[in-house]
């Protein structure tokens, strides 16, 4: 067995075994091998792997891809529907360009942090993006927020994994998750989002890179968000739904309870699911319009093209080892090949894989490959983190008092971050989110290349980041 892949093997009640894309080199917490083995023994699974990035999760770890027979487990989206990864490419040298008034400026037009507002709907308005994703906000004809006049041009769902726009069902949302949902559109989030300024450092693909506009020390943007307090209302509604049907005795644990898509609440939790993922889509592509915006009045005459945008935390219907299953991605990236990307700008190359790094370490761009059809065509979508942020941070009061010191010192913090500007919402906790408390990107990527997960085309550096 190649020393990136590890397996294990079925015992008690597991009826698969389970795949872990991994190396000797990187931690892996019992909590999360826990979660994965009960993955295992969900009624139907066909198979379970965990990508490099695998930490403890709620019902599944993070980092776990699993594929189904005829059923869906909402515990296995997760909260954050279609939290994704969009990256824009400019024409301009990183060199050319102030990063740190560019951020600035960025921060000026987009809120950071949860429960933020910005860009306001009315409930038809939030239906039609419910119902149509991105296609929606070209579809409303809005002039009264400065978004609209930097949208991508309707070419860009080329370039948007599903064309930015699923089957979703307004009418299987209820008025709560409405309701948070209706003003967050254009808003970052907390957490691991993040909107960062990176340059390109190296070029290791060259022809792919050609292909999609990339080049040595150019200026690209990257952008970490999702459905927001929409989302993570669907969830909670959907898993306390398939907690009290119950369809099968006796279930994993109680946050893996699924239910069967051809069943009412199944195809209620799908269009419910697919409902949050397209607000997920036309809130990256309004948090894209706005960064452009700032970029443009920094850079004028620059462009800033979509190169790619990816959703994490979904379940699909695919086909896999000559059969219809449906794969479900938490907290890991689709990695489609060229020959899957068939009518797409990526045809030739594969389908761009974007993962990121800490905030304070390098990121990279990589291509789906062939060879990736053995791992469900997944790869991970970050670095995953080594420690709880709690461990990171330490714990403080409600009134900012610590009372538990995080493992990580503002001082190493600082030396982490040094030569890149931080804007942040919440300084006290930033340090949740310090590079210290993510894997090292460098190992994990090694693990990406040795399993035969994607291929490198670029790596990046940090400039400025945004967080909330």
């Amino acid at each position: 067995m190649p020393a990136f892949e590890r397996f294990l093997e079925p015992e008690g009640e597991m009826r698969v075994g389970a795949r872990l894309f991994t190396s000797e080199r990187l931690p892996l917490e019992p909590g999360a091998l826990r979660q994965l083995r009960d993955a295992c023994r969900v009624p139907t699974v066909r198979e379970v792997l965990a990508t490099p990035d695998l930490h403890v999760g709620f019902g599944v770890p993070i980092g776990c891809v699993l594929a189904t027979d005829g059923v869906v487990i909402p515990a296995a989206v997760g909260y954050d529907i279609n939290c994704g990864m969009r990256v824009l490419a400019t024409d301009r040298f990183a060199r050319d360009a102030d990063a740190a008034a560019i951020a600035r400026a960025i921060r000026r037009d987009v809120p950071l942090g949860e429960g933020k507002r910005n860009v306001p709907l009315d409930r038809a308005a939030l239906r039609e993006v419910l119902a149509h994703g991105v296609a929606a906000l070209g579809h409303l004809g809005r002039r009264d927020h400065a978004a609209w006049d930097f949208l991508d041009p309707f070419g860009a769902a080329a370039r948007i994994e599903d064309g930015g726009s699923m089957a979703g069902d307004p009418g299987v949302v209820s008025e709560r998750a409405q309701e948070r949902g209706q003003n967050q559109l254009g808003t970052l989030g907390g957490g691991n989002h993040f909107i960062e300024l990176q340059e390109v450092l190296a070029v290791e693909d060259a022809g792919t890179a050609s292909a999609w506009g990339l080049f040595e020390g150019q200026l690209l943007v990257m952008i970490h968000s999702g459905s927001r307090g929409f989302g993570h209302q669907v969830g909670e509604e959907y898993m306390a739904l398939a907690r009290s049907r119950r369809y099968a005795e006796p279930h994993p644990s109680p946050e893996l309870c699924y239910m069967p898509v051809d069943s009412p609440e199944g195809r209620a939790y799908l269009g419910a699911m697919h409902a949050g993922a397209n607000l997920a889509f036309a809130n990256r592509h309004l948090l894209g319009a706005l960064v452009r915006k700032s970029l443009l009045d920094h850079l004028p005459g620059a462009r800033a093209d979509l190169l790619y945008d990816v959703p994490h935390n979904m379940a699909k219907r695919e086909r896999h080892g000559g059969r219809e299953v449906w794969v479900h991605r938490k907290g890991a990236t689709r990695a489609f090949s060229g020959a899957r990307m068939a009518g797409t700008p990526f045809a030739r190359t594969g389908q761009p894989v974007l993962i990121p790094g800490s905030m304070g370490s390098f990121s990279y761009l990589l291509a789906g490959i062939p060879e990736n059809e053995r791992a469900l065509c997944s790869a991970n979508h970050g670095a995953g983190r080594r420690m709880s942020r709690t461990a990171a941070a330490g714990k403080r009061r409600r009134d900012g008092a610590m009372l538990r010191p995080g493992l990580i010192s503002d001082a190493e913090f600082a030396r982490a971050m040094e030569g890149i500007t931080l804007i942040c919402e919440d300084r006290a906790s930033i340090k949740e989110e310090a590079p210290q408390a993510y894997k090292d990107i460098g190992e994990v990527i090694e693990v990406v290349r040795g399993a035969h997960l994607a291929r490198v085309v670029a790596k990046t550096r940090p400039l400025a980041v945004l967080k909330g």
